[in-house]
């Protein structure tokens, strides 16, 4: 049974009362007579569909996605349909474009507030309006726009009002609106339509290069700095969104999200979950007959703390959660393996944020902004968390999910680690 599968199936049908009960009754259920060539023959090709049905599924493979939340689960769950499923529809792509657009305005929001509570409102009123464009909006009035619209919401109503008119929206917007995407993003997106040119602004100015650079205090998503630098084509009444676009697009899961795929023959099943604390209740129902679990940490959150609790280290909780999970008896004979994921943002942010000057991670006693050296001192932490020393490097991967390119590989590298070590505990291999 699936994640939040539920039998449909009822108990055997009633016995037929006996006829010294003072009637005689006969069973709803009918079998073949043993003379009836038609009956037998239709019982034998039901037979033979329920060894088929249940040969298919023993033969499926059910991979299931976790790890604390905004590691990049969701994101290798999109690979997997870009290498090996349907393309996105146009629907699709529309909900992607609110979902984009709003991203931006979740970021910026946390961006101009930060800028305020770092008491650099001050530095940013020095800076000229930029050169290259046609507004002459300075970095500090483009700033008075999204904190009076975005953040305070001090905006008066009238221009409020004006700015969220219908009349504002173009016609001719390929994205429009999405009811997929939800009011929030919905409205998110049109703020970003209304305000795209303060948002422009503002990303350029050498203020905001330093906001960015502390980012991890408010918990950015890093790789929302593609937008920013894209921002014109992703205003364009032609913004369609890319593959790429795609893959960087944050939207929370709240419940199980299933996509099959036949690659080679072999059906597999993919389950993503939430990660955040309040979805992984539901993580248990989708613990049954799971062959291999894929287990994401994100490797350039060592710095950063969870958006539900604020004092605790993201690292420190993907740590914990791998252990629950390694060590769970649900996956006693179960293949999990390990991505580090975010590679490239790690090797980034190593070079002005030190791994020891974290708390959690004092006893890091690598040369500082090394990556080899750091990844392989992650990589130990969560080897610490093993009861058993069985936990093969070539389970490991460490990975960027939003480069298909990488993960083509690491998730086919993935897919024989996990037949070979089935057919292993399976016995038809030879252990080791």
């Amino acid at each position: 049974m699936g994640c939040g599968a539920s039998s449909d199936a009822g108990g055997p049908p009633p016995a037929a009362p006996s006829s010294s009960g003072g009637g005689v009754y006969e069973s709803n259920t009918r079998r073949p007579a043993a003379d009836d060539p038609a009956e037998l023959a239709k019982s034998g090709g039901i037979d033979r569909d329920l060894d088929r049905a249940r040969q298919q599924e023993e033969g499926k493979v059910k991979l299931l996605l976790l790890g604390a939340g905004e590691s990049g689960k969701s994101t290798i769950f999109k690979q997997m349909r870009i290498l090996h499923g349907a393309p996105r529809s146009d629907d699709d792509l529309r909900m992607y474009g609110v979902v984009i657009r709003s991203n931006v305005i979740v970021a910026i929001r946390k961006l101009c507030t930060h800028l305020r509570n770092l008491g650099l409102e001050d530095a940013l009123s020095q800076e000229p309006a930029p050169e290259d464009g046609d507004s002459t909006m300075t970095p500090k009035q483009s700033y008075d726009e999204l904190i009076a619209h975005l953040v305070d919401n001090t905006a008066s109503v009238s221009e409020e009002s004006l700015q969220n008119g219908e009349s504002n929206a173009n016609p001719r917007d390929w994205v429009g609106q999405s009811p997929r995407a939800g009011l929030a993003a919905n409205n998110d997106a049109k703020q970003f339509l209304n305000h795209v040119d303060a948002i422009r602004i503002l990303w350029q100015s050498k203020t905001m290069k330093e906001v960015w650079s502390k980012r991890a205090a408010v918990n950015v998503i890093d790789g929302h700095k593609e937008y920013f630098q894209d921002i014109l084509r992703i205003s364009a009444p032609s913004f369609k969104p890319t593959t790429q676009d795609i893959l960087l697009a944050r939207v929370r899961t709240t419940q199980v999200v299933m996509e099959r795929y036949r690659i080679d023959g072999i059906d597999f099943e993919m389950y993503d979950v939430g990660g955040q604390r309040s979805e992984r209740r539901k993580w248990i129902d989708c613990f049954d007959h799971v062959d291999a679990v894929i287990f994401v940490a994100a490797l350039s959150e060592y710095d950063q703390t969870l958006a539900e609790a604020k004092r605790t280290n993201r690292m420190v909780e993907a740590l914990e959660l791998f252990r629950s999970v390694c060590n769970n008896r649900a996956f006693a004979n179960t293949s999990i393996m390990l991505f580090l994921n975010k590679k490239d943002i790690f090797a980034e942010k190593i070079l002005y944020s030190d791994i020891a000057a974290q708390r959690p991670f004092y006893d890091y006693a690598g040369p500082p902004k090394d990556f080899d050296h750091g990844v392989l001192y992650f990589i130990q932490k969560f080897k610490d968390c093993l009861i058993d020393d069985e936990f093969n490097d070539s389970f490991i991967h460490v990975t960027c999910a939003t480069d298909t390119n990488n993960m083509e590989f690491v998730l086919d590298s993935t897919r024989t680690i996990i037949m070979t070590d089935n057919l292993r505990r399976s016995g038809f291999l030879g252990s080791d």
